[in-house]
């Protein structure tokens, strides 16, 4: 009779063993992958995708197009591949809907994705945008857009890099990642307007946008230090979302959080101006990070070497943990406010 039940109890144990899943205290490793955030990253990934050779990546231009096959070559040596059920890295936006309010002559073009699936909770999406058009070059002159908006592009690359490195260390997401690089924000946000009426995953599955345009350089209002960011629509949708953006800088005691330009009756507009306004008016609860305007803003002189990395740095870190904690929560973002608009 004990011979018998021997076997058996092992048996158990094993199957008992083997189904039981890692628990991952993702608070508490969090500040290692937020750390892993490189400046030389971020500034060899700019130096090229603002560089002259880029043309100002005008919407569907050949320098825009040439900036976007570096990042996916990049992304390839990252093993950061585009998400499941679509065939390349390409969701390609075609002229006709580019040109439909406003015929600007503008030819066909991309949006650009890469994806970290999740764990448990894979289905549901956390998306992170910025864009990668600029104005191109008028009267020969190139408009490189290096902080507009190369910043918040090479943001996005650096943090796709960091959570594929926390997912090939088997420490997560939970919630699948969808990098969104975004064609034809200078133009009238056309690029995440296609992703809204076309998305890959539904939009009811897609929890939340954390949206990087411009992040730079430090404008007038904070010209004696670059330690800040403005945080613009992160409670307009979601108490959760404004606690999420609250409690990750406080965590890792990054920057000042700046809402001067959080009031939707501001002048300036800012909350409509940038890409994460086509997931906020869907419902989505979104933030948009930003640093603001500068003598250089839509002009040829925006370049590289005008850039503060430590800044941008910072940002980026800022961004990724906002993105980590939505992503590795155990619920998703409650929508608690009803008016985006």
């Amino acid at each position: 009779m004990i011979k018998k039940l021997i076997p058996l109890f092992a048996l158990t144990f094993f199957i008992s063993c083997s189904t039981t899943k890692k628990t991952i205290d993702y608070d508490r490793i969090e500040a290692k992958y937020v750390n892993q955030i490189n400046t030389e990253n971020l500034k060899k990934h700019l130096t090229i995708i603002a560089s002259d050779e880029m043309e100002g990546r005008n919407t569907g231009s050949e320098g825009q197009k040439k900036a976007g096959r570096y990042m996916i070559d990049e992304y390839k040596k990252m093993n950061v591949s585009f998400p499941k059920g679509a065939k390349d890295y390409y969701q390609a936006v075609p002229a006709s809907f580019l040109n439909a309010k406003r015929n600007l002559n503008l030819p066909d073009s991309e949006n650009i994705w890469v994806f970290i699936e999740g764990s448990d909770k894979k289905d549901e999406i956390v998306v992170v945008s910025a864009h990668y058009d600029h104005v191109g070059m008028k009267n020969g002159e190139i408009y490189n857009g290096a902080d507009d908006d190369g910043s918040g592009t090479v943001a996005l690359m650096e943090i796709a890099r960091i959570f594929q490195k926390a997912k090939e260390d088997g420490n997560g997401p939970r919630r699948s990642i969808l990098i969104l690089h975004v064609t034809a924000e200078e133009v009238g946000l056309h690029g995440s307007r296609y992703y809204s009426e076309n998305p890959l995953f539904p939009l009811a599955n897609t929890v939340a946008d954390v949206n990087i345009d411009m992040i730079g350089r430090r404008d007038e209002l904070h010209k004696d230090s670059n330690n800040y960011v403005y945080v613009i629509g992160s409670d307009y949708l979601s108490t959760d979302l404004y606690n999420i953006c609250e409690n990750a800088n406080t965590k890792h005691g990054l920057l000042t959080l700046d809402y001067k330009y959080n009031d939707k009756n501001d002048k300036n507009r800012f909350y409509y101006r940038s890409d994460h306004y086509n997931f906020a008016k869907n419902g989505i609860p979104s933030v948009f990070l930003f640093s603001g305007v500068h003598e250089d803003y839509h002009q040829p002189t925006d370049d590289v070497d005008k850039i503060e990395f430590d800044a941008v740095t910072t940002r980026t870190k800022y961004a990724f943990a906002i993105a980590w904690e939505i992503a590795n929560r155990e619920n998703r973002l409650i929508v608690d406010k009803k008016d985006a608009q």
